[in-house]
C-alpha cells in the first residue's frame, strides 16, 4: 500500500521527463612534467618562458659512463706567476680534463707601444712633459688596460683625464708615424686615421654635463617650447601648401598665354606682351624654389636642372633645342663644369636671354610676313585668292537666286495641286457609346 492507494488516486504512471543531455567538457590532459598544482593554477595557458622538455629531465647517463667530481689543481695562462689553484672537476671514466682554464679566454690585454730613449729624445720630447712622467703613463696604461679614470686616481700629478689621453695617444702616434717607412702604411691604424681632439673632448664632456644637470622645470619649459615651435610649423604649413597650387597655376596660365601668342606653324595677330615672359619665368621660379625648399638637402645641380627646365616649360622642343644650338655656338657648356652659385645664377640668366631673343625673332618674322602680305596687293590677291579671278556682277549669281527661290515659293502651291491626290486614309472606327445601343 502506498500514498495513491491511501488517497485512492488511480495508479497511472506519469510521462517520464527527458533528461537534457550535458555538455561534455573537453578535458585537456595534463603534460608530462608539470605537477597538478601548477596544471590548476595557470589554467593549461601556454608559459612565457620556454618549459623542459621532460625528456631531458628524466634522461639518464650513459651505462658505459662513470662520472665522478675530483678536486683537482689548475693553472691559467693569463697568470704569469704559474700560480696553481684548486677546484671541482667533472671526470669521466677516470680521465680527468684537460687543456687551458676555460676562463682564460676571457683575458684581454692592451698593446701598449713601447719606445726607447733615442726615440723619446728625437720625437717625443715635450716642454710640460719629463720623461719620468711619460714612462709612467705609459706603465700605468699598460697595467690597467687604458682605463683612463683609474690611471689619473694613481698619477701623482695633477693631470686632467683628457690631458693624459692627449699625452698617451699623441706620442703614439708620432711613435707609429717614425717607424713606418712611409705614411700610407700607417694611414688605415685607428690612431692615425682619427687621431685624438682635446678640445673636442673637454666640450663634449661639458655638453653632458649640463644636459645630465638639468632641473624637471627646465626639462618641462624645454618641451614647452618645441611643442610651440612644432604648433606653429604646423599653422604655416597649410599656407605653404597653399601658395605651391597659385604658383603652379599663374605659372600654366604665363605658358598658356606664351603659346597662343608664339604659335609654332601659321602666322598670328595677337601681340607679345613685354611682361608675359618675365612673369611666366618667375612663376616658374618660385615654384621651383618652393619645391626645392621642401627638399631642405639637394645638389646645386639638380636644383639648376629644376630652374631651366621651369624656365623652358613655355617653350616648345624645337625652341629649347634652338636655345641648346645658341648656347653651343657662344662656346658656353649646357651644364657648367664648375656650379657654384654665382655661375648657376649667369648660367640660368643667359638661357632666359636666348629664349626671349628667339621668341623676338619669331614676333618679328610674323610682323614682316603680315606687312608684306599688306604691301603686295588688295583683298584679292590675297593668298586665300587666285590672282586671275575676276569679279563680275551677274544678276544670276546676286539678286537671279533670290528671285528663282521666290518664284518657287508662289509655285509651291500649285505644284501642289497638280500632282497626284494621294488616297484617302482610312479613318479608325468609333467606339460605341451606351446610347447608341
Amino acid at each position: 500500500m502506498d500514498a495513491k492507494d491511501i488517497l485512492g488516486l488511480p495508479k497511472t504512471s506519469l510521462p517520464a521527463q527527458e533528461k537534457k543531455p550535458r555538455p561534455q567538457k573537453d578535458s585537456q590532459r595534463k603534460p608530462d612534467g608539470i605537477s597538478r598544482e601548477v596544471y590548476a593554477l595557470t589554467g593549461g595557458l601556454t608559459p612565457l618562458m620556454p618549459a623542459i622538455d621532460p625528456s631531458q629531465l628524466k634522461k639518464k647517463p650513459p651505462v658505459d659512463e662513470k662520472i665522478t667530481w675530483q678536486w683537482l689543481p689548475f693553472t691559467s695562462s693569463a697568470r704569469k706567476d704559474n700560480l696553481q689553484l684548486y677546484h671541482w672537476v667533472r671526470v669521466v671514466n677516470g680521465v680527468p680534463p684537460t687543456g687551458d682554464y676555460s676562463f682564460a679566454k676571457y683575458n684581454k690585454s692592451v698593446d701598449v707601444i713601447k719606445y726607447t730613449d733615442e726615440e723619446y729624445e728625437k720625437y717625443l720630447k715635450d716642454p710640460t712633459w719629463t720623461k719620468e712622467e711619460t714612462d709612467l703613463l705609459f706603465d700605468l696604461c699598460e697595467r690597467f688596460d687604458l682605463r683612463f679614470v683609474a690611471i689619473a686616481d694613481r698619477f701623482p700629478s695633477s693631470w686632467t683625464v683628457e690631458e693624459l689621453k692627449d699625452r698617451y695617444y699623441s706620442a703614439s702616434r708620432a711613435i707609429l708615424l717614425a717607424r713606418a717607412a712611409s705614411p700610407a702604411d700607417v694611414a688605415t691604424h685607428p690612431l692615425v686615421k682619427e687621431p685624438y681632439n682635446v678640445s673636442q673632448e673637454i666640450e663634449r664632456k661639458r655638453a653632458l654635463s649640463m644636459y645630465l644637470s638639468i632641473t624637471k622645470q627646465q626639462d618641462r619649459k624645454d618641451a614647452e617650447v618645441l611643442a610651440e615651435a612644432k604648433r606653429i610649423s604646423e599653422s604655416r604649413m597649410p599656407a605653404k601648401v597653399a601658395e605651391e597650387p597659385e604658383l603652379a597655376v599663374a605659372a600654366n596660365a604665363a605658358a598658356e598665354v606664351t603659346e597662343r601668342a608664339i604659335p609654332g606653324d601659321t602666322p598670328s595677330k595677337v601681340q607679345l606682351p613685354s611682361t608675359v615672359v618675365p612673369s611666366a619665368l618667375t612663376a616658374d621660379n618660385a615654384s621651383t624654389l618652393a619645391s626645392l625648399r621642401m627638399l631642405r638637402v639637394y645638389l646645386r645641380t639638380y636644383a639648376l636642372e629644376q630652374m631651366v627646365q621651369a624656365a623652358s616649360s613655355s617653350a616648345g622642343l624645337r625652341t629649347i633645342k634652338r636655345v641648346e644650338q645658341t648656347l653651343q655656338e657662344l662656346g658656353v657648356n649646357l651644364k657648367p663644369r664648375v656650379p657654384t652659385k654665382a655661375v648657376c645664377a649667369e648660367h640660368l640668366e643667359l638661357r632666359k636671354e636666348i629664349l626671349t631673343l628667339l621668341n623676338l625673332q619669331k614676333q618679328l618674322q610674323y610682323k614682316e610676313a603680315e606687312g608684306s602680305s599688306f604691301r603686295e596687293g588688295s583683298y584679292t590677291e590675297t593668298p586665300s585668292t587666285p590672282k586671275d579671278r575676276t569679279f563680275i556682277p551677274d544678276s544670276m549669281s546676286f539678286g537671279g537666286e533670290r528671285v528663282g527661290k521666290r518664284e518657287q515659293k508662289r509655285k509651291a502651291p500649285g505644284r501642289l495641286s497638280e500632282a497626284p491626290s494621294l488616297p484617302a486614309q482610312s479613318k479608325r472606327p468609333r467606339k460605341l457609346k451606351a446610347s447608341d445601343l
